[in-house]
């Protein structure tokens, strides 16, 4: 169990690591957009404000695609699971908390899965206030 843990630890320290860089970056793609739309009058309900957050969710879809393929690798390495498209999937609908029958999931590491639960929601839940602050800002310009 103390192995579980430590690797549960290091992919939380590496999810959210990614996650920071993931909207660090969406961020500053905002901020030069907001900047260009501002000097050229754009409204964010034009076609092309529509196309920013359109970006952005896909942004925040790559992101978490990401952290969940990663567990989706590690599942694989640790032979928790067969093959990698069972792992992704495995990984993708624990993730977000959808829940999954873990029969032929390794019993050593189920706890690494439970705590990849946990994750997922407090990473979903950062995008979404992530993506909330940015569609408000949007309507104040």
């Amino acid at each position: 169990m103390l192995a579980s843990l430590i690797v549960s630890t290091l992919m939380v320290v590496l999810t959210v690591l990614i996650h920071g860089v993931g909207l660090f970056v969406l961020s500053r793609l905002l901020r030069l957009e907001a900047k260009e739309e501002a000097s050229a009058n754009i409204h964010p309900m034009s076609p092309r404000g529509m196309a920013v957050t359109l970006m952005l969710v896909l942004g925040l879809f790559l992101v978490h695609g990401v952290e969940i393929w990663a567990y989706g690798f590690l599942y694989l390495w640790l032979g928790a699971l067969p093959n990698l498209p069972e792992a992704v999937y495995f990984s993708t609908i624990t993730y977000s908390t959808i829940g999954y029958d873990d029969e032929g999931f390794l019993t050593a590491w189920q706890m690494v899965a439970a705590i990849e639960g946990v994750n997922g929601v407090i990473l979903l839940g950062w995008s979404t206030a992530f993506f909330v602050t940015v569609v408000a800002r949007m309507g104040r310009r």
